[in-house]
């Protein structure tokens, strides 16, 4: 099937606080993206030129470093807890109303587990499990049973007001379920399908005229198979994109008609006495016992995460249920469940971390993160919409830590009344639980604790850290270094400290992006040889994985080993000095060039003190975006030359320059141009921005390999911009920031994992004998045996090298 998810992209400048980016794909042409895909990238000849010179990221939502097993575990928990609170309204509406259940609703009980199942494949999907087929599947024969308990209830004579409301309800939970299923390809507005059946109940609590029973209506019945059949043929993904949003527009469209013959009908009658029918289901639905089920099974499952392993936290409420006295035992529950709901939240945003990230959530740094994931999702869904995201994220996260405080008060009281019951449970489960735990058993669960116990040892580890990171800060042997015994090695030269995007280790070896890569290497190693220039390469061992590109650019220009947010912070808030403001002490031009960026940056000005910030508003590009990048790297450098380089009379410049485009998500690389008519970027029109981005979980090879291709497309585009506008006084440092995602990369766990290369190219010999010291490889392909710094070692090492005694 075609794409399935939609996808964010993660990147920024060195520590960006503006954190933007982009949803892709655009739909384009199947047959231009094939011509892009399989097409080469070989270097044009390109005549002497005329004089002329981040947006983040959040992860993508669904990818190969998922953990599938986790997903899994959500799937089955999400389709336990529908099928529970489902038999727990059946069981309360058929005690109240003293009927059993007939072979119809036998047939009605069916359509409702399927309903469930499919319930858990949608929440499984949003983790990158993602089983369309059998979606499909079993929807469609739930719906083929929807015609099948009507006819059954009609042969029989077995029709009751409440059977028709059972199998209206079921019908009503799989059309919600599945524009779930289907928002994050559609559209989110198809969510107000699923919906509207539950905000005309909800307008019933406030307006009870909306309670009248209505007569029985063939119509209303077409239009609820007709959102179900859609929704489904949605879910294939069989029909053209345009034809899917037109099909769900329509029957969107007959369901706002249909429930507003509905809402006429009642109007009309709102001053009539409001009758008590039999089929009404209104008192309590649900029996106390199946409640207290509930209950135990919300906790059994928050504690857990896992319907199959068995929570020793939660025999030990129970235990204490039995000794404490009524007033501390509600107190204590209501604290452990609230507890519990907050490792809810807590065990779901650290899986949201470690794949993205390849790292826990932070408790003391990373709630910055939300703010940008707002931004983010704005600019997918728009900001109104993504702030009412936000405010459902926030009531959903209360719902869910009052519900299981609630949930295990009532779980003690039970337990306290039913004393022996309840011990008897509890040292079975026990003894069960100490077996498993003995021989080693996943099923014996100590993850709650496990979990609390984790977090306030790393808050403790992130407290004392922070101390250590500011006397870290405050240590520097360059700090009152005079400007005129800074850099000396590099007076009078252009020092460009260039970054290319998810530039790692795997591109240079062992990956099957790598050969492709590794050839553009050596043949740009050749091309630069013969304009006159010297090259050296290692590696560095980048702070992050995956993303986070500003811990990277950070660690770089300061020093010092920046791997999360918390420790970010620290450092904007100082007066370390970096590179930049070392180069702009000693008698530099500071410049700093991010196309990713779509707003303002106030770290630029407030920590870095760079003199001059372009970003994708002010370079003056009038071409398309190609991806996540809204500026291709040659207009990038093509600008930059033009505005920054072009000068006979200036100062040197010092700038850090960001090529963005080899960041997530992939698409085939624009082609080179002559430098000459690059222009206001409009050459780029038609060639293949509109090709959409590929889905990592249908196509990883296509994936990869794109990846590659972009890789090659950055660094064939700087060693064209280098050999056709040379200069013996400009000197560039050429970097990765980090791997790419994991599924792309593998397991950030593999030696050398976090590691990216690193080049020093420059056409003047003095500097070539400086580095010699480095003892890195000649040319831009490193092998591995390459030596690998980490990346805080690099600022000391120039600012070393440079000096007056380098």
């Amino acid at each position: 099937m075609p794409e399935r998810i939609v996808r964010t992209s993660t990147s920024s400048g060195p520590g960006s606080g503006t954190r933007t980016s982009r949803t892709s794909p655009r739909p384009g042409s199947a047959s231009q993206y094939a011509r892009a895909c399989t097409a080469s990238t070989p270097l044009p000849h390109l005549p002497e030129p005329s004089r002329f010179g981040h947006r983040i990221p959040v992860a993508p939502t669904h990818g190969g470093d998922v953990d599938l097993v986790h997903a899994g575990a959500v799937g089955w928990t999400v389709a336990l807890l529908c099928g529970a609170a489902a038999a727990a309204l059946l069981a309360g509406a058929l005690a109240r109303h003293q009927v059993a259940l007939g072979p119809a609703g036998r047939i009605t009980s069916v359509r409702a587990a399927l309903a469930c199942s499919v319930a858990g494949l949608t929440a499984a999907s949003y983790l990158g499990s993602d089983h369309a087929v059998l979606v499909v599947s079993i929807a469609t024969v739930g719906l083929v049973l929807d015609g099948v308990d009507g006819h059954v209830a009609r042969r029989t004579g077995t029709e009751t007001a409440l059977g028709a409301r059972f199998d209206m309800e079921v019908d009503a939970f799989l059309i919600a379920v599945l524009s779930l299923y289907v928002a994050p390809t559609a559209g989110w507005w198809v969510l107000a399908i699923g919906a509207m059946r539950y905000l005309y109940v909800a307008a019933g609590w406030r307006l009870t005229w909306l309670l009248r029973p209505l007569p029985p209506r063939y119509s209303a019945k077409v239009v609820a198979v007709v959102q179900a059949v859609v929704l489904v043929v949605a879910a294939s993904e069989l029909l053209p994109a345009v034809l899917t949003q037109v099909t769900l527009a329509v029957a969107l469209a007959l369901l706002v008609h249909s429930f507003g013959h509905d809402v006429r009908v009642l109007w009309r009658q709102r001053e009539e006495p409001l009758p008590v029918t039999e089929g009404a289901l209104g008192g309590p639905l649900v029996p106390a016992g199946a409640v207290t089920a509930a209950a135990a099974v919300a906790l059994w499952v928050a504690l857990v995460g896992d319907p199959f392993r068995i929570p020793v936290e939660g025999l030990v409420l129970v235990a204490a249920a039995l000794v404490l006295p009524p007033a501390i035992r509600r107190w204590a529950a209501a604290g452990f469940g609230a507890l519990a709901g907050v490792l809810v939240v807590l065990r779901i945003t650290n899986v949201g971390f470690d794949r993205v990230l390849d790292r826990p959530f932070d408790l003391l740094g990373d709630w910055s993160y939300f703010g940008s994931g707002v931004g983010v999702l704005g600019d997918s869904i728009g900001d109104l919409a993504a702030r009412l995201v936000a405010v459902g994220a926030v009531v959903l996260v209360v719902v869910v830590v009052v519900g299981l405080a609630l949930a295990a008060v009532r779980v003690a009281r039970s337990a306290a009344e039913h004393r022996r019951e309840s011990a008897r449970g509890v040292v079975a489960l026990a003894a069960v639980w100490a077996v498993l735990a003995v021989t080693g058993s996943h099923a014996a669960s100590l993850s709650a604790a496990g979990l609390a116990v984790d977090t306030v040892d790393q808050v403790r580890a992130g407290f004392a850290d922070k101390g250590e990171f500011a006397d870290e800060i405050e240590q520097d042997a360059f700090a009152d270094t005079p400007a005129d015994e800074l850099l000396t090695g590099l007076r009078g030269k252009d020092v460009l400290l260039v970054f290319i995007e998810s530039y790692g280790r795997t591109a240079t070896h062992g990956s099957s992006y790598s050969p492709g890569v590794v050839d553009v290497l050596r043949q740009s190693t050749r091309q630069l040889d013969a304009a006159g220039y010297r090259m050296r390469t290692g590696f560095l061992t980048s702070p992050t994985f995956g993303a986070a590109s500003w811990l990277a650019h950070s660690t770089t220009q300061s020093g010092l080993w920046v791997d999360s947010e918390r420790r970010y912070g620290q450092l904007q808030d100082s007066d370390r000095l970096t590179l930049t403001s070392a180069f702009e002490r000693a008698g530099w031009r500071t410049v700093f060039d991010v196309p990713a960026n779509t707003r303002d940056w106030p770290e630029g000005a407030a920590f870095y003190g760079y003199d001059e910030i372009y970003d994708s508003r002010n370079v003056d590009y009038r071409g398309p975006e190609f991806g996540y990048a809204p500026v291709p790297d040659q207009y990038t450098l093509a600008h930059f030359r033009n505005t920054e380089l072009a000068a006979q009379d200036r100062k040197p410049v010092f700038a850090e320059i960001d090529l963005i485009s080899s960041h997530h998500p992939w698409t085939p690389p624009p082609p080179l141009v002559p430098w000459d008519e690059v222009g206001d970027g409009s050459v780029f029109d038609g060639t293949t921005e509109d090709v959409s981005a590929v889905d990592e979980a249908q196509d990883p090879d296509l994936v990869k390999e794109l990846y590659g291709r972009s890789i090659q497309y950055s660094w064939q585009t700087l060693v064209s911009w280098l050999t056709v506008d040379p200069d013996p006084d400009r000197v560039l440092i050429v970097l990765g920031d980090h791997e790419p995602h994991s599924y792309v990369s593998g397991d950030a766990d593999y030696p050398g994992g976090h590691d990216v290369p690193i080049s020093v190219i420059t056409q003047d010999p003095a500097v070539a004998r400086r580095i010699a010291s480095w003892q890195w490889e000649p040319g831009l392909s490193p092998s591995q045996d390459a030596p690998v710094w980490p990346m805080s070692d690099l600022r000391d090492r120039i600012l070393t090298t440079f000096g007056p005694r380098g």
